[in-house]
């Protein structure tokens, strides 16, 4: 399909508005501090916080991986859907409250490797360390995905060579978190939230009415396409994918950031009705996609089934708001990732270890920006790299390092008043490692790597808790005094 001059006009718009927005709170929080860049200043609103958080995490596989993995396998990855949803509504009923007072009272902790350490009272900062070397290397991985799908999109919509596009896409997230920091990134997915909803919302339903077809009747469909329960693995591994909200620190971070308890339950409602529409349009998109346009290997193999519907649907400036969607949920994924990362580093190992608390609140403000342009550039690399994978396997890989590491962990520290920081360590190092092992040994099993390296890592954590004694009398009572904050 030819390039369109209306769709590049809107892609442009929608860019410089993202600008837009990092300039505005560079210019008004430039005499913020470390707090106001990584944390927003605890100030954010129920639908900017639900949103966010929902968009940092729907990711461009939301519009391209699964859609498409739903097109090319069948309906069994639909549990994929299933899982995220159950996944993500539990962290918020479950996880979220606790996390937002815990975080409050254990010295006003702004990212998760510091609340770990504050949590337990560290005279060290293993936890910190130990934290951030698994927040660059996965964050770098996951970014690297976001990515890629920007150079995949520019390069079906507009004819654009996929690496200038990745480094194009780059260069705006990275201004833009670069600027503004915390409540940029929060802004600017809110928008894009609000277009991925719209998105989704709209593109399978004319699909429905507008595009010919069957191209595909029951007959011709693979067998078992539309048998969801033909593989007890698959069904494992999709349910398997909402194990990772519970150390997912991006999207968790946002439970931080919300100014009370009461915006919380409103961001709750929000944020679980934001992602199961989106997750059911989502497998909607591939089921259609299949049997209006039939199986096309080019689609398959680039993951652009929700980019074909679209650009076949809708004239050029419609085409280019919708598919300003996939460039929404790449960005809004990556910029959360890269201040993840960029305050892990700058917040728990640069000021405590290499400053010795020493550094002033510009200096780390300046740090911060400087690691998320390092980070940046490692994730280019990897995604200009032909070998690299495909979108859906790098978000997966991740994805299963983060649930594995933190999840146990993290629950844990919430729950229970006798767990304690060698507990929690020995939680992180096993489930990352089982995790890696199983996804490079055993992947042949087709079982998601997060299950083992979740339950591995819950299980060493409880062991070694108890093995080591129940911690001080100071940090039960910081347990005691978190289960009953109000604000």
């Amino acid at each position: 399909m030819s390039m369109s001059y209306s769709e590049i006009t809107v892609f442009i718009i929608y860019l410089l508005c993202m600008l837009s927005i990092g300039v505005y709170f560079f210019i008004k929080d430039r005499n913020g501090g470390e707090k106001t860049y990584f944390l927003g200043d605890r100030k954010m609103g129920p639908w900017v916080a639900a949103l966010s958080a929902g968009a940092s995490d729907m990711s461009a596989w939301l519009l391209m991986g699964l859609p498409t993995s739903i097109y090319a396998i069948g309906v069994g990855e639909v549990w994929i859907a299933i899982g995220l949803g159950l996944g993500y509504a539990l962290s918020w009923i479950i996880e979220a409250p606790r996390l937002r007072r815990f975080s409050i009272v254990s010295g006003d902790a702004i990212t998760i490797p510091q609340y770990l350490s504050n949590r337990f009272k560290a005279t060290n900062h293993a936890t910190q360390t130990i934290c951030a070397v698994v927040f660059l290397v996965a964050y770098t991985i996951y970014a690297a995905s976001s990515i890629k799908a920007c150079g995949t999109l520019f390069f079906k919509v507009i004819g654009m060579d996929p690496t200038k596009a990745m480094y194009l896409s780059a260069f705006i997230i990275i201004s833009y978190t670069f600027l503004g920091g915390f409540s940029a990134v929060c802004w600017t997915d809110f928008f894009q939230g609000m277009l991925i909803l719209g998105a989704m919302l709209l593109a399978p339903i004319f699909a429905c009415f507008m595009l010919q077809g069957p191209a595909e009747t029951a007959a011709e469909l693979p067998a078992n396409y539309y048998n969801a329960f033909a593989d007890w693995r698959q069904i494992a591994s999709g349910l398997g994918w909402g194990l990772g909200y519970f150390g997912m620190p991006h999207i968790i971070i946002r439970f931080m950031s919300i100014k009370s308890q009461k915006a919380l339950r409103k961001s709750s409602i929000i944020g679980i009705s934001w992602t199961v529409i989106v997750l059911f349009f989502a497998a909607f998109i591939g089921i259609v996609g299949r049997l209006k346009l039939g199986f096309q290997p080019e689609i398959a193999e680039k993951e652009i089934v929700f980019v074909e519907m679209v650009r076949r649907l809708f004239p050029g400036v419609i085409s280019g708001v919708l598919l300003s969607a996939v460039l929404a949920a790449a960005m809004s994924t990556a910029d959360s990732q890269l201040l993840a990362a960029s305050s892990a580093f700058t917040s728990d190992v640069y000021k405590p270890i290499i400053r010795k608390g020493k550094s002033s609140d510009e200096e780390l403000l300046w740090n911060g920006r400087l690691i998320v342009l390092i980070v940046s550039l490692a994730a280019l690399l990897i995604a200009t790299n032909p070998n690299s994978g495909s979108i859906m396997g790098l978000v997966s890989n991740a994805w299963g390092v983060f649930g594995a590491a933190f999840g146990p962990a993290i629950l844990l520290s919430l729950f229970w008043r006798n767990f304690n920081s060698k507990g929690a360590r020995a939680g992180i190092i096993t489930g990352t490692v089982v995790d890696i092992l199983w996804l490079t040994c055993c992947g042949a099993t087709k079982l998601y790597e997060i299950i083992p390296g979740f339950f591995a890592g819950l299980i060493a954590a409880i062991i070694v808790a108890k093995l080591t004694g129940k911690p001080s009398e100071e940090i039960q009572k910081l347990y005691d005094d978190a289960v009953k904050y109000q604000d």
